[in-house]
């Protein structure tokens, strides 16, 4: 078995763990200060809108041995507006300008002809309206809000209402961070981005209901047993999926960082950046938001129930009155670590396994004990 592959079973045995929920409003005050700077950068520099959102024109021109910087500054030099400028396959050029009008459109096509030396008819132009740009984002959104509500709606059956919040919560947060650093950046938003915002979300989604339904399974009739609170089962949950969340994020992130840094950015295949980027940065956000905040804040809001407020202070009394007698605790340590599980080489009955309950002990019973003896002997 592979170093990674033993240590997914031994979080997943409890044997090793980190304590996610204890040390979770650091995870808070990290995403704060993410959040917050998203939004700041999103109200100071704001978006870098393409032209099917704002309006604009664009030009694809023949086959010419003209520099794409040539022809940048003279399509700004012609329009005033910044430029964007990209080969194609065949040898020709796109040219991108946002916020002009069908007489501007003319003048910086009769400047591209002069320049490369070509009929003006040669050059395909097309014009974006910004009405049409407006009815695109606004569908985005509807679309982006149906899907939330469905998502909560489903989570809110399948598991429970407080889960279905804290799932929308990562989603948000998801979406703000990835929003926030394409306004850093200030790569150009096109609807391929808007296809990766969209893809990212049910992505983080399915990371998230991974831990959940870990946790589900583990929390059944938790009240019926004093060895773990509701925190404890849920560090659990989180640890027992974290390799298989890191390892489907590490797959998921390796063909989108080559479309981003190698297509994008070395081979200079700028129309890649728009959707590899949400896809990249929502992937890591989605998979970060699962582990360290959708479970923890389900955890905060479970513990508010009195019925786990009860549970904890049977479960702190009995560590207590075993700590009194100099017993061992049954509970994790500070690491998160269930040390009172039962050796490797045994079917551990540790909290969150499946198919055994969160206070059951694999315990051989009076007649697996008498099992080959003579009935009435002692030995």
């Amino acid at each position: 078995m592979s170093k990674l592959g033993n240590l997914g079973a031994r979080l997943y045995r409890g044997e090793v763990g980190y304590d996610f929920i204890g040390k979770r409003f650091i995870w808070y005050g990290v995403s704060v200060l993410i959040t917050i700077t998203a939004v700041v950068a999103l109200a100071v520099q704001g978006l870098n809108m393409g032209i099917e959102f704002k309006g604009g024109a664009v030009f694809n021109t023949p086959k010419t041995s003209v520099s794409v910087e040539k022809i940048t500054e003279v399509a700004e030099k012609a329009s005033g507006h910044q430029a964007i400028a990209q080969k194609l396959g065949k040898g020709g050029t796109r040219v991108q300008i946002a916020g002009v009008d069908v007489a501007k459109s003319s003048e910086i096509k009769q400047a591209l002809a002069e320049e490369l030396g070509v009929p003006a008819k040669s050059i395909n132009s097309e014009l974006v309206g910004p009405s049409w740009g407006e009815q695109i984002a606004q569908k985005a959104w509807t679309g982006c809000i149906v899907f939330m509500i469905l998502c909560v709606i489903y989570l809110a059956i399948a598991f429970e209402w407080r889960m279905a919040v804290a799932a929308l919560v990562a989603l948000i947060h998801d979406i703000t961070i990835t929003v926030g650093i394409y306004s850093l950046v200030g790569f150009e938003v096109t609807p391929g981005t808007v296809i990766g915002l969209l893809t990212i979300l049910g992505y983080s989604l399915y990371d998230t209901v991974v831990v959940f339904d870990s946790l589900k399974e583990g929390s059944k009739d938790i009240t019926k047993q004093t060895r773990y609170t509701y925190s404890e089962i849920a560090n659990k949950s989180i640890n027992s999926t974290l390799v298989r969340s890191i390892n489907t994020t590490v797959v998921a992130l390796l063909p989108v960082a080559g479309l981003l840094f190698i297509g994008g950015g070395v081979l200079g295949a700028g129309m890649l950046n728009d959707i590899s980027l949400s896809l990249f940065v929502g992937l890591a956000a989605g998979a970060y938001s699962s582990i360290f905040i959708a479970t923890p804040l389900v955890a905060d809001l479970k513990e508010r129930e009195p019925a786990m407020k009860q549970l904890k202070k049977r479960v702190l009394a009995k560590r207590a009155a075993a700590a009194a007698k100099g017993e061992s605790s049954e509970g994790p340590d500070a690491a998160g670590t269930f040390d009172d599980a039962v050796p490797a080489d045994a079917a551990p009955a540790v909290v969150g396994q499946r198919g055994v309950e969160p206070a059951a002990r694999t315990q051989p019973s009076s007649r697996a004990r008498g099992k080959g003896r003579p009935s009435g002997k002692r030995r």
